[in-house]
């Protein structure tokens, strides 16, 4: 497909009448107002600038409230819903902690220091502005309307403490010629109401940006915003041109909203807010602060709390930016122990493990939730209250009591498909059972996604099964014989299911009036479909007859089902794979993932470790957390390599290190005894012996590529990504590095594993990525088997993947048999001669 053009023109369009009268009535009362042609836009009057602050003026239904007259006006914004929050934590300023509970201590108050600049006075509302784009609404390819299908929406949410005041919309188009021909217009509406039309015409066709602007009041939490074609009556009719009459709304399209963050309240209960919002569909920038003192036990509490985000933050993306002795300038989340001093904050005092939040001396709109805890153990307990249930609503300050953390058993986690039984396609939806239904002709693809362990191993020729019960539309208007169900998975197409049963028996009932109907098929799924995180894709192609009547086109009382009791069944699998293989790391966090709490998982910082080494290790627990619906509550963290780890157990685990190629001395003792090597900076992959060549060869390991990555990385210059091969504390175990040429490099790796393209491309034993070439991996150590199979699979498995050696065994054993059947022979033939 070819790439549409990016938009390079700006046009401003305007709204229909009466959107200048809703923008300036500041109770949000919504009109219903008529769609005209679009004309020059009138220009949005400058929000009102506070003289005291020189920032802009909260609306007049911003608190405090101003009472209103009983004229049935109600204010609407995209606050929090009731049950969320309690409507008395925004707007309140006031400053004292809140403490209704009996059972907990009265907090002390952190100290700031006396001799730093006194806080500025700032009000209850801070200006923020953010641009979200269609492609962040999750429409990374755009919008395209075509065919029958001349009407959709997109959802966008915004978060709840967040009120706009200043909105619009810049849509970029991309249109058919045979569309633009018909002279049709382009309807758009947000969550019901008319924003205006749009001619689609030659001059809106050249990749021009059209601005609108939108109402504020029309902007709430959850939104959705529509587009309909007109003509849409006649089109419709003209059946199997969907590929004629098309436009687009490309992924730039962009709203840009101007707002007020409020203050919340300092309220325990609020958490993960003001934090981490669900409704934020950009990406979520998360502050961790540390003392200049910091310890590992500190970043192992941090690790838990990235890594339960990170499981909240399912399919969006968050970040976790780490800064050392000094506070956030907005929310941040710091870690230390009571007495520590975190720039011009002193940690309050506690008795023992403990959670608080804070106004941010900086900034009091925004908060500090303090984690804190005299040793590493209250302050893993800290974390794991904070992160194990609900806070309690109103309080400021919770004393966290001892409890015991549950540990993981192997491959229990939540989000992974349980391979020991048969799954339903119903308990992969969840509650939103009517995702598997499809509403009428034109409609987008029913998707199911599911995760999956990424070492799930069966043998050639055994496949999984998928049973799909489906059911198409039972009307006389529909097209059995060319309608079809088409299923597959991750893209890769498996199979078109017809309507009606096929074979010349099932035709000639079906003909003599009797039910012919397939509502149930089995698909044979091949292993290597099945990948870390998974879609299985339906789509009911329903073609209608040629005399169809358009009422029935445009229906959307027509249903198309997967019944929820299909299933897919993975109890035939096997857990076994060959490591070091950075495709499951990257895809999985596996073999870390197996036990998804990390209690087989030691994470390795330098002795001393940057901001940045931190912060990438903070986004690789988030990231786990993300795959498995586990955090990583019982991780261990660990500062540099003194050299008698042999025996230390800490080690005998899996161990995932992140550090830059700069520090040379840490990493030449991580390195050592491993295929690759460090002298000045600078990586490359050691070259093998002659034993190690032939070993390699005997056991049929014959696509190394040590010298190709060893001329790569000689060749390039700034690179980060990922190493990995055996531990040499323990040979059941594996290591992987995430590196990168200083610290800039390694920073990218956030963005990097955000690329499908990158996460596809990543393999073997050595990834490097960089801005020129992109990725490019390399297969350099021996791999080891580590799982678990049935002897006599291990066997043929051994016997498979060892061919040279059981080649040469075949040999030898032929060899022996031969000379010994040669020698029985020979001393029957002379016995039978009569010689001695």
């Amino acid at each position: 497909m070819n790439r549409l053009p990016e938009p390079t023109v700006k046009r401003r369009f305007s709204a229909v009448p009466g959107a200048s009268l809703l923008r300036k009535i500041t109770t949000g009362l919504l009109l219903t107002f008529s769609s005209l042609p679009f004309t020059q836009a009138e220009e949005t009057p400058a929000p009102a600038v506070d003289p005291a602050t020189s920032l802009p003026a909260a609306p007049s239904w911003l608190p405090p409230v101003t009472p209103m007259p009983e004229d049935n006006t109600t204010p609407v914004s995209n606050a929090a819903p009731a049950d969320s929050a309690p409507a008395a934590d925004a707007p309140q300023a006031d400053t004292t902690p809140v403490n209704n509970s009996s059972s907990l201590s009265a907090p002390v108050a952190p100290v700031t220091d006396p001799t730093a600049a006194p806080a500025p006075v700032i009000p209850l509302v801070q200006p923020v502005t953010s641009n979200i784009t269609v492609a962040e609404m999750g429409q990374p390819n755009g919008l395209t309307l075509s065919g029958g299908q001349l009407q959709s929406g997109i959802l966008f949410t915004l978060p709840a403490d967040e009120v706009v005041t200043n909105a619009h919309l810049s849509l970029a188009l991309k249109i058919s010629p045979a569309l633009i021909a018909r002279d049709t217009t382009l309807e758009l509406m947000l969550n019901g109401q008319p924003l205006g039309n749009l001619p689609l015409n030659q001059s809106s066709n050249g990749g021009d940006v059209y601005d609108l602007d939108i109402p504020s009041a029309m902007v709430v939490s959850s939104n959705n915003l529509s587009f309909r074609v007109h003509d849409s009556n006649t089109m419709t009719c003209e059946k199997d041109q969907s590929d004629k009459y098309w436009v687009t709304i490309l992924p730039t399209t962009s709203i840009g909203l101007e707002g007020q963050q409020l203050n919340i309240g300092r309220n325990l209960g609020n958490f993960p807010r003001p934090f981490f919002d669900g409704l934020q569909m950009q990406e979520s920038k998360i502050t961790m602060g540390f003392t200049s003192s910091m310890k590992p036990g500190d970043v192992s509490a941090a690790a838990m709390v990235s890594s339960y985000l990170g499981m909240l933050s399912d399919y969006r993306s968050v970040d976790f930016p780490v800064i050392l002795n000094d506070l956030p300038d907005q929310n941040g989340i710091l870690f230390g122990k009571p007495g520590d001093k975190i720039g011009s904050l002193t940690l309050p005092a506690s008795n023992g493990a403990s959670i608080q939040i804070i106004d941010n001396p900086i900034n009091p709109v925004y908060k500090l939730l303090l984690v804190l805890g005299n040793d590493d153990n209250e302050l893993r307990q800290a974390a794991y209250r904070l992160i194990s249930g609900g806070m309690p609503n109103s309080v400021d300050h919770l004393d966290v009591a001892q409890q015991t953390i549950p540990a993981s058993k192997p491959y229990d986690a939540p989000r992974w498909i349980d391979t020991s039984r048969p799954v339903t396609l119903g308990e992969l939806a969840g509650k939103d059972q009517d995702s598997l239904i499809s509403n009428g002709i034109y409609h987008d693809g029913i998707q199911v996604a599911f995760r999956a362990a990424p070492d799930l191993f069966m043998w050639d020729g055994h496949n999984i099964p998928v049973r799909i019960d489906y059911r198409f539309p039972t009307e006389n208007w529909i097209d059995e014989d060319s309608s079809r169900l088409n299923v597959s998975i991750n893209s890769n197409y498996l199979r078109s299911l017809t309507v009606n049963k096929v074979g010349l028996i099932e035709n000639l009932w079906r003909r003599l009036g009797g039910d012919s109907r397939q509502e149930r098929y089995t698909i044979q799924l091949a292993p290597y479909l099945i990948y870390g995180d998974n879609q299985l894709q339906f789509y009911f192609d329903i073609k209608p007859k040629k005399d169809a009547p358009c009422s029935i086109l445009t229906s959307d009382n027509i249903k198309s089902r997967i019944d929820p009791k299909s299933f897919i069944d993975l109890s035939g699998s096997y857990h076994f794979a060959q490591l070091p293989n950075l495709s499951y790391f990257v895809g999985a966090s596996y073999p870390y993932s197996k036990l998804a709490d990390f209690s087989d998982t030691l994470m390795l910082l330098p002795q001393t470790p940057t901001a940045d080494e931190i912060h990438t290790l903070l986004n690789l627990a988030s990231r786990a957390g993300k795959a498995t619906g586990v955090p990583v509550n019982h991780v261990q963290v660990a500062f540099g390599l003194k050299g008698d780890e042999q025996n230390n157990p800490l080690f005998d685990r899996d161990i995932l290190a992140v550090t830059t190629l700069g520090d040379t001395p840490f990493n030449q003792q991580l390195l050592a005894d491993s295929p690759f090597s460090i002298n000045a900076g600078a990586m490359g992959v050691k070259t093998p012996t002659e034993v190690q060549r032939l070993v390699a060869w005997l056991t049929g390991d014959w696509y190394r590529q040590p010298v190709d990555a060893d001329r790569y990385l000689s060749s390039t210059g700034a690179w980060r990504g990922f190493v990995s091969y055996r531990s040499r504390w323990s040979n059941d175990h594996v290591v992987v590095v995430a590196t990168g040429t200083d610290d800039q490099q390694l920073l990218k790796i956030h963005n990097d594993l955000k690329s499908p393209k990158i996460n596809a491309n990543v393999r073997g034993d050595l990834a490097i990525i960089t801005d020129e070439n992109g990725i490019r991996s390399f297969s350099v150590g021996q791999q080891f088997p580590t799982g678990q199979m049935p002897w006599y699979m291990m066997v043929l498995w051994y016997a498979s993947t060892h061919i040279v050696i059981l080649s040469l065994i075949a040999t030898l054993v032929s060899l022996v048999i031969g000379l010994s059947l040669f020698v029985v022979l020979r001393r029957h033939a002379a016995k039978r001669l009569g010689q001695k």
